[in-house]
Order: C-alpha cells, then structure tokens, then sequence
C-alpha cells in the first residue's frame, strides 16, 4: 500500500505513462506554456536539470523538427538524443566546461529548468539549496538568454522567494511565481515565470 501521494500513481502520473513521458512533471511545464507562452517554435531552448527527460521530450516535439535543444543533468536521460535538433550534456551545472558547452550552443529564446535537489527531510536546509539552485539558473539565463527571451525555474518555496523574483524583475519585465494544478497538493514547489529578457 502507497504510504502517500509520490508513491502512489496518481492522474498525472497515468496520463504521463500512456503518453510516453518518462516523468509526470511534463504537465506543469505544458500548462506555464499555455497560460504564457513561454516556448514558440523554431526557437532556442536550455533545460537544466533536464533528466529524465519529459521536459526536453516536450519541447522537442512543440519544435517539430525546428529550432534546436540543449539539456543539462547529472543523471542521463530516459529519452533518445537527436543530435541534428538537440545536445546534452550529462555534467554538473556548476562546472565551467559544462556552462562552455551549453554557451556554445547559445544564446537562448527560453531558458527552463525542473532541477531540485536531493531532499534531506529537513525542509530549510532543502528550499535554501533549492534557492541556490535556481540562482545558478539565474546566471545562465542573464549570460545566456536573448533579449525579449523568456525563463522558468522550480523553486522550493522557503524565505527567498521574495529576493529571487526582485532579481528577476531586473532581468525580465514581467516575473511572477505559478503553481501548475499538477503540483502535487502536498508540494512546497513553485515556478518563477521570466518573460521578456531585457536588453543589456
């Protein structure tokens, strides 16, 4: 017997298996793409944190073919590399020739990113790596992203929500945070949304 919710297959979680995603995660970015249009076809885009790959499946297929996909993540993914329209990389964000293969390949329309870290059980400790996580998305987004580009990051809310969407409003004319409906109830998860990188 399921001892809560993430053990248990739950709608989302179904809908994934049957429509060939490895992760039911790729529901929330479809529903932030609805509702803001953060992706358009023929476009650049950068996953980080990309495994095990519902997100960069996701966008491969909005892009039919057009526009090209560069992913990063510590663990390989569970989807095929097309290297014609898609690089990854499997590395640590943090290091720099991994940032200098993904630069390479840039600049960027939309930077996204589903990274999270390890949980420890200690909610504090988890939503502050979860911030310094999303700070690194951050630098990659102001280096790496086009003007009027776009942004989406996860972040464990916790006490710097505040202080990361006022760095975004630096870099985005509009920031705001969402909550996609296929966030678990439980999950302290958000998204902080960045539309229209603004020039240097």
């Amino acid at each position: 017997m399921a001892k809560n919710s993430y053990e248990k297959a739950d709608f989302w979680t179904l809908k994934a298996k049957k429509e060939g995603y490895p992760a039911r995660s790729v529901y929330k970015l479809e529903e932030i793409d609805r509702k803001f249009g953060i992706i358009k076809p023929g476009q650049r885009v950068l996953d980080i944190g990309a495994a095990p790959g519902s997100w960069s499946l996701w966008i491969l297929k909005k892009q039919a073919g057009r526009g090209f996909l560069s992913a990063v993540d510590l663990s390989p993914l569970k989807i095929p590399v097309n290297e014609e329209n898609m690089f990854f990389v499997q590395g640590d964000l943090y290091d720099p020739a991994v940032h200098s293969q993904l630069a390479q390949r840039g600049p960027y329309h939309t930077v996204v990113s589903d990274a999270a870290p390890a949980t420890s059980g200690n909610r504090s400790l988890d939503t502050d790596r979860s911030e310094a996580i999303v700070e690194a998305v951050l630098d990659y987004a102001a280096q790496l992203l086009l003007p009027g580009g776009n942004f989406v990051c996860k972040l464990f809310i916790g006490g710097g929500q505040r202080e990361l969407l006022d760095r975004m409003k630096g870099l985005f004319t509009t920031a705001r945070a969402f909550k996609p409906e296929a966030c678990r109830q439980e999950s302290f998860e958000t998204f902080l949304i960045g539309l229209g990188r603004k020039p240097e």
